[in-house]
């Protein structure tokens, strides 16, 4: 317990408090276990050629001794050795870096600090801890939605200017990517739970005491969720336990050439590379690689429908089959059982189809990830013709909550495929295309329910449901041509990458 509570926010402040003298590192409590924290090999490779990574192609190999250096003269007598590992520095490129890494013969506790190699235990709790703070953020998205109506009437606003009033990073740091889309899937439950329970949790509470109590609740689950994660959420991004392990190791000992890779990373970035990094390439990503801007304007329209397909609830519920607002949030269940029902089948699919086609470095063909997004595609256009077309005072109202669950189906397996691919497509350059999907997604979230209620009311719901149904279908070739075409393109593409 305290190896987990010590690298938590309220670790950090006991030992900020204490000054280090509680929750120690094994390295302070013996420093000279720095020299088994250093990585032999990416040690030499900065005293080779200036950085800890493989030499690639574009580095030029390093000078070849003369025979007069050989036999004993000054340059030869003036060359440095890094001490740990007696490999000579190259005087024109090399580094006297000393490179902090995980050693797995050396490291007395890297089963307890590599993420990668935590317990089934700890990355379990862990797992639980971040669906849980996707949960409560999510929720905060729909859980108002119950007390719109009531909004509208106390403020008298129209239901437009009422709705105007993100975990899986984490996972993929605590699993060999093999096992990565597990806990991506139960992380995307998550997600999905939260928008689906909030008007369930929020529907009864604005019927009862009011739409305030909306927001009462959902300060209080945040507030929960917020102490809990302070005390029991770990940090799991390895790069960042190395860095503060190689600052810990520079104070104890005084020796300045100790350092992680990203000490390395970060001293050759400037102010403006950043900005690049964290704003600029996220965008010029998107609309400069065709697969990325592809996919994430497919997923982005997905999101999109999902919020615009919210706000017909209330008006098939409420207005067509009477429900009161703790009712209507029970319809909601139905995309939570998709969900559910969704995920035995995906691991089969994942242990028979996914897990033997990785290779031995735990690699794997980009276009292996996107057949569930092929069956996912028609899914989503079903959902929604059956939804609004079922959706009729003569017709049961359990008929469109069953409609409801092919879109959790279609939105899990959509989302599951393309999130994979863009990471495998573009290792390199992860975070940005990902960030770039946020956006993009956000923004089609934020603006499609600007509209929902004036095209429900205007077109109804059986043809507004089909205008919908119609553009998710203009869609469904996309993950088809990637799957066919991918490789093709990913030769051509200056960031993916073209080793498959």
């Amino acid at each position: 317990m305290a190896e987990l509570i010590r690298d938590t926010a309220f670790g950090h402040l006991v030992r900020l408090a204490t000054r280090g003298r509680s929750l120690q590192y094994a390295e302070e409590r013996d420093t000279s276990l720095w020299k088994q924290y250093m990585s032999e090999e990416k040690t030499k490779r900065t005293a080779d050629h200036g950085h800890p990574g493989q030499l690639s192609y574009e580095d030029p190999p390093p000078p070849v001794p003369s025979s007069e250096d050989s036999s004993g003269t000054r340059a030869e007598s003036e060359q440095h050795v890094n001490e740990p590992t007696g490999q000579p520095i190259d005087q024109e490129k090399g580094r006297d870096i000393n490179v902090v890494d995980w050693f797995d013969k050396n490291d007395p506790e890297v089963e307890l600090f590599n993420p990668i190699n935590w317990s089934a235990s700890k990355k379990v709790f862990v797992t639980f801890e971040i669906c849980l703070l996707t949960w409560s953020v999510y929720i905060g998205s729909a859980i108002y939605s119950a007390g719109t109506e009531t909004v509208v009437k106390d403020f008298g606003v129209s239901q437009t200017k009422a709705t105007l009033a993100t975990g899986g990073a984490s996972i993929s740091d605590m699993f060999a990517p093999n096992k990565r889309a597990y806990g991506i899937a139960i992380w995307g439950i998550a997600a999905i739970c939260g928008p689906v329970l909030g008007p369930l949790v929020g529907g009864f509470a604005a019927q009862a005491e009011g739409w305030s109590w909306t927001i009462w609740e959902l300060m209080w689950l945040s507030g929960l969720c917020l102490v809990f994660l302070i005390f029991f959420l770990p940090e799991t991004s390895s790069a960042n336990i190395l860095y503060r392990r190689s600052r810990r190791l520079r104070k104890l000992t005084g020796i300045d050439s100790i350092k992680s890779e990203a000490d390395i990373a970060a001293e050759q970035m400037k102010p403006k590379d950043i900005a690049v990094i964290a704003i600029v390439r996220p965008i010029t990503l998107n609309f400069q690689e065709p697969m990325v801007f592809l996919l994430n304007l497919y997923i982005a329209l997905v999101y999109g429908l999902l919020y615009i397909w919210f706000e017909s609830f209330p008006i098939v519920f409420t207005g067509i089959y009477k429900f009161n607002l703790g009712q209507e949030g029970l319809a909601f269940v139905g995309i939570l059982v998709g969900a559910i029902v969704v995920i035995p089948p995906f691991f089969w699919y994942l242990y028979k189809w996914v897990e033997p086609q990785f290779n031995d470095r735990g690699e794997l063909k980009p276009e292996t990830r996107l057949p569930p997004a092929m069956v996912g595609a028609f899914f989503v256009p079903i959902c929604l013709f059956w939804f609004g077309w079922s959706a009729r005072p003569s017709v049961h109202w359990i008929m469109p909550i069953i409609g409801s669950s092919y879109f959790a189906i279609g939105t899990f397996l959509l989302f599951q495929a393309v999130l994979n691919y863009l990471g495998d497509a573009y290792p390199d350059y992860a975070a940005s295309v990902l960030a770039g999907n946020d956006f993009m997604r956000s923004s089609f979230g934020a603006g499609f329910p600007l509209f929902a209620t004036a095209m429900y009311k205007n077109e109804g719901v059986g043809w507004a449901s089909s205008i919908l149904g119609f553009l998710a279908i203009a869609f469904i070739p996309i993950p088809f041509v990637l799957y066919k075409y991918g490789e093709r393109l990913r030769k051509i593409s200056r960031h993916a990458r073209k080793d498959f």
